[in-house]
């Protein structure tokens, strides 16, 4: 029994490191494509291809992120704002929106 636990813990944390690998893929192409839009100015339309294309499914998928129209649309705001993910996720950004939304 105690070998059954550890092997399916030590499974849940493997899925738990692909999922992690694949998001991180995802912010790697909504970078590719904030570069692309601040460059050329198709960046929504980029991430946009990108996600509804078959391989952008499949990483979507495997980041546990459903791949619908809202999703893409989505997607494509966040790169219409022209905020990097690295910028977006860290905590001085996080507290400086905090305070423009209760000012």
């Amino acid at each position: 029994m105690g070998e059954f636990v550890d092997s399916t813990a030590f499974s849940h944390e493997q899925g738990n490191r692909a999922r992690k690998l694949f998001a991180a893929v995802v912010l790697a192409a909504l970078d590719d494509a904030i570069a692309d839009d601040k460059k050329y100015g198709n960046g929504p339309e980029q991430i946009a291809r990108w996600a509804r294309s078959r391989d952008g499914r499949e990483v979507l998928s495997c980041a546990g992120i459903d791949p619908n129209e809202r999703v893409v649309s989505g997607l494509m705001e966040f790169v219409g704002k022209g905020v990097r993910t690295s910028v977006a996720l860290s905590r001085e950004e996080s507290e400086r929106r905090q305070q423009a939304e209760a000012a």
